[in-house]
């Protein structure tokens, strides 16, 4: 179906997709739709060397990935953890780890590199961003403070937030959503939740199974569609397809074709064309 979609949609040019912290750990990117029908281009960043390799190797022609530690312009200490998932360049949190004392081995610090970090607003190699993927373990308020001229034309974000804050100083979800908010994103869905059990309690004999205690989350925000005024044809068209493709939010995307359709952007059945497609493909 989102070839159907594309051929709705007739994009002047394939959607253009930032990865930042592209560490390939927690399975495929939501993208990988988009990526596999050529319809998307990845610019990924990775400054861990191992896993820069690993998406190297592994690349199609469609993806190009870069060193780079994006944050605020500002020379950090990276913090390379026991599991590379933990990796940062803030400090583990002594007091979070005695709490969910299941992370402590991740967490411990087995090498510091010194690094300079670049602001996204500042990185020739982005010329577009319609979609962002970010989770780079705390550092995220940072680099979309450093991004408004980028995010000004996005229409989608996910980004990992924290509703506790396992490193020292670390953002919490409300400052996130605050600052997206302020850019023009609203929270549209959680892609993933991810929950803790409170040390030294455990289930089943199994330290790893999680109770109630919420720990982080991938949350998506999409430009604010409540005022489609704000938004130019060609955005409409990228939020359709990532809707679609990424996060099954159908609804959004027959509301996005609508706006298309009286504008007379796109042909007049188009909805009714998605619709039966819909209805025919019964995606779940």
């Amino acid at each position: 179906m989102p070839k159907q979609l594309h051929e709705i949609l007739n994009l002047e040019r394939v959607t253009e997709v930032v990865d930042i912290g592209a560490n390939p750990i927690e399975g495929d990117p939501p993208y990988k739709e988009l990526l596999i029908n050529g319809m998307c281009k990845v610019t990924g960043f990775e400054p861990q060397n191992e896993a820069l390799s690993k998406l190297n190797n592994a690349k199609s022609a469609n993806e190009t990935y870069l060193p780079y530690a994006v944050g605020n312009g500002s020379s950090k200490t990276l913090n390379i953890c026991n599991y590379s998932g933990w990796t940062s360049t803030l400090m583990p949190s002594a007091a979070s780890l005695d709490v969910y004392s299941i992370y402590k081995k991740n967490a411990q610090i087995i090498n510091q590199i010194p690094l300079v970090t670049r602001r996204l607003d500042d990185i020739d190699e982005v010329k577009y961003i319609d979609f962002l993927k970010i989770d780079i373990q705390g550092g995220e308020l940072e680099v979309f403070q450093n991004a408004n001229n980028k995010l000004s034309n996005s229409v989608v974000i996910q980004t990992e937030v924290s509703f506790v804050n396992l490193y020292e100083n670390q953002p919490s979800f409300g400052e996130v959503d605050i600052e997206l908010r302020k850019q023009g994103f609203i929270p549209h869905r959680f892609a993933a939740i991810k929950r803790g059990i409170i040390s030294p309690f455990v289930i089943n004999n199994d330290p790893r199974q999680p109770l109630h205690q919420l720990l982080e989350a991938d949350m998506v925000y999409v430009k604010d569609f409540h005022y489609p005024d704000d938004f130019d044809d060609l955005q409409i068209k990228h939020l359709c397809l990532i809707a679609h493709s990424c996060y099954k939010s159908f609804d959004l995307v027959y509301r996005c074709l609508l706006i298309l359709e009286q504008r007379n952007v796109i042909e007049a059945n188009s909805t009714q064309k998605y619709l039966q497609s819909f209805n025919s493909s019964k995606p779940q």
